[in-house]
């Protein structure tokens, strides 16, 4: 019998110590803090090429990652946490040569400059430039799905990027 009470007494005093922590973190390793919501507002494409549509795509895959790996509610304005910042970089150049001086092998490259806004805690705030690349064959064309499938890979990477800086205290 003492031995039940000593048990649940020590579950009880474990679960009260956990309750309360005010550090919030998520299986994925994100500390919120006390936040509760984030924004992400649209992400403009300000790259010298436009390609139409990666903007809403970068902008919607962010806003998935956040909510997927988070216990934080998206909200359009007014969040504890805001994502904000532009498409700066679009741009494809050739990475190998063949001996008759044409591209082996070509880089598609996306840049994002990103700022971050944490309103419970101005120290976290940071503003600053993610990019990834996508390799392709030189003889290939990037289009339809191959281009969606290139973006994909990049977005991914970025947008992983952005959360690990914003909320990843490892």
């Amino acid at each position: 019998m003492k031995r039940r009470f000593f048990g649940m007494l020590f579950f009880l005093l474990g679960a009260v110590a956990i309750q309360g922590c005010k550090v919030n973190y998520s299986f994925t390793g994100a500390d919120i803090g006390t936040a509760e919501t984030y924004q992400v507002n649209f992400f403009q494409n300000n790259a010298p090429i436009v390609i139409p549509g990666i903007a809403r795509d970068f902008t919607i895959q962010l806003q998935d990652l956040i909510l997927n790996q988070t216990s934080l509610d998206l909200v359009t304005n007014n969040g504890d946490l805001i994502y904000e910042g532009e498409i700066t970089e679009y741009y494809i150049a050739p990475i190998t040569a063949t001996a008759q001086n044409t591209a082996a092998q070509n880089r598609l490259t996306v840049g994002v400059n990103v700022r971050f806004f944490n309103t419970k805690d101005e120290t976290k705030d940071f503003e600053q430039r993610f990019s990834f690349y996508f390799d392709y064959a030189g003889g290939a064309q990037l289009t339809g799905s191959r281009l969606d499938d290139a973006l994909a890979i990049i977005f991914e990477r970025i947008t992983q990027d952005i959360f690990n800086t914003s909320l990843a205290n490892w």
